[in-house]
């Protein structure tokens, strides 16, 4: 009958004082990484100590224990306590947990390289579940930010992703999803559209974090939009409207997700800064986000003069100036001005700029609609011009012998452009031997007036 396997017999526990113990030269560790010591020992005195030191009988030249325990395996935690109790934070005889390794044939610095490597670090995703826990149960984000010794915008940063849909999350815990993507799609928080712009994303060559940031904010507007800048940003959410925002890059102010609440908003100002100009004598305004192409056909800039200064004001700008003045002669070698003279010169600025700086008036029944002739002058510009026509005309006989037609037109010598007839008063030219096709006819305006750009002699009509 087969003997039975020998059992593991763990190495035993026990409290050794802090005094009796001594840091190992086996220790592995050399660098100096992760949270520093100084972080470590606030946070074994808020939660003492969670896990124990691994220490071996120190011994002497004869192999003899010399009472003291060395710390081959958990030297940070050793440093710690030692600056506990040099801050006298800590009584120096306070038991310390230890496991004590004794008669293995397993050397110290095995011991520490094993601890060291066989840590296996904390997944991010189950680091944002364990905030959002945190969370649930009453810390704030500053209580959480001290506790783990980060900012409260990496906090709140974790929260964020612990915040999108968990059918994301058990994709990102498979490695199928970047953190990046993960980061972009806590963005939007409403988790079916979420899950929508991932299913699409598998008919799409592009998974960006940039393309699902654009998909998942495709309905809402940016805070730079110029109808945000119009109304501000802090009406809106003054207003009841929710901000989008991107914890993880740049986004400039976030997208707004309530569109009929910010063109409500609009509208709304809009309507009041026409009704500002109207109450300023204007018969009418028009206000509005955008107008249409050609909006300023039949329309004209006025220009106004510069309203007048009844003599009560014009005193009081009299004595504003000299005011200034004077304070600024006053503190002229003076480098930094008092709070209260540089309140009083801001008030006087501010005063002198309501008297001063007024829009134009514009007298009433002095702007009246032009003629509608005035319209036309750029289609009758030209009124002389030179036509083209590919016809045929017949003989030089027949233009000649035809009296309807009046004499033939002799032209000065010179270069002119064929051009479209636009009139139906015509007299055509011809030469001694005209071609078969391709004549030349000049054209007459219908208003028979002499233009300063016609480059051409007049013509009398038939």
């Amino acid at each position: 009958m087969a003997s039975a396997a020998s059992k593991i017999i763990l190495s035993q526990s026990r409290d050794i004082p802090f005094n009796q113990l001594v840091l190992s030269q086996a220790n592995v560790r050399r660098v100096k990484t992760g949270v520093s010591i100084e972080a470590l020992a606030e946070d074994i005195a808020r939660r003492t100590l969670l896990q124990s030191l691994n220490v071996r009988p120190q011994l002497d030249d004869d192999g003899k224990e010399t009472g003291l325990f060395e710390v081959p395996a958990g030297g940070r935690r050793f440093r710690a306590l030692e600056l506990l109790v040099k801050q006298k934070r800590m009584a120096k005889t306070q038991p310390v947990p230890c496991v004590v390794r004794e008669g293995s044939d397993i050397s110290a610095e095995e011991d520490s390289l094993a601890e060291n490597t066989h840590r296996e670090q904390l997944h991010p995703l189950d680091q944002f579940r364990a905030m959002q826990v945190l969370s649930d149960q009453g810390l704030g984000l500053e209580d959480i930010a001290a506790h783990f010794m980060v900012t409260s915008a990496v906090v709140r940063q974790r929260l964020k992703l612990a915040a999108v849909s968990p059918r994301l999350h058990a994709i990102y815990a498979d490695d199928s999803m970047t953190l990046d993507q993960l980061m972009a799609f806590s963005v939007c928080e409403d988790h079916e559209r979420q899950e929508q712009v991932w299913e699409m994303l598998a008919h799409s060559f592009n998974r960006s974090p940039a393309y699902i940031r654009s998909r998942l904010t495709e309905d809402t507007v940016r805070a730079s939009d110029k109808r945000v800048r119009f109304v501000t940003l802090d009406a809106y959410v003054a207003a009841g409207g929710s901000v989008m925002r991107d914890l993880f890059e740049d986004d400039h102010g976030g997208w707004l997700q309530d569109v009929h609440l910010l063109d409500t908003l609009v509208a709304d100002r809009l309507q009041a800064e026409a009704a500002r100009f109207e109450a300023d004598g204007w018969k009418w305004a028009a206000a509005a986000v955008d107008f249409p192409w050609g909006y300023r056909d039949g329309m004209r800039v006025i220009t106004g003069t510069a309203a007048g200064l009844t003599d009560e004001e014009q005193a009081r700008v009299e004595a504003l100036q000299a005011e200034a003045a004077g304070i600024e002669n006053d503190y002229e070698r003076v480098s930094e001005l008092p709070d209260e003279v540089e309140q009083r010169l801001t008030a006087i600025d501010e005063e002198l700029a309501l008297l001063l700086e007024r829009p134009p008036v514009c007298p009433p029944g002095r702007w009246r609609e032009r003629p509608r002739r005035q319209m036309d002058r750029r289609r009758h510009r030209r009124p002389w011009r030179l036509a083209r026509h590919y016809r045929s005309l017949g003989s030089g006989r027949r233009h000649a012998g035809d009296p309807e037609r009046g004499p033939p037109l002799s032209l000065p010598a010179g270069n002119y452009s064929p051009c479209a007839a636009t009139s139906s008063f015509r007299a055509e030219w011809h030469q001694s031997r005209p071609p078969r096709r391709g004549r030349a006819a000049l054209v007459e305006h219908p208003s028979d007036r002499w233009h300063p750009r016609a480059s051409l002699p007049k013509v009398p009509g038939p």
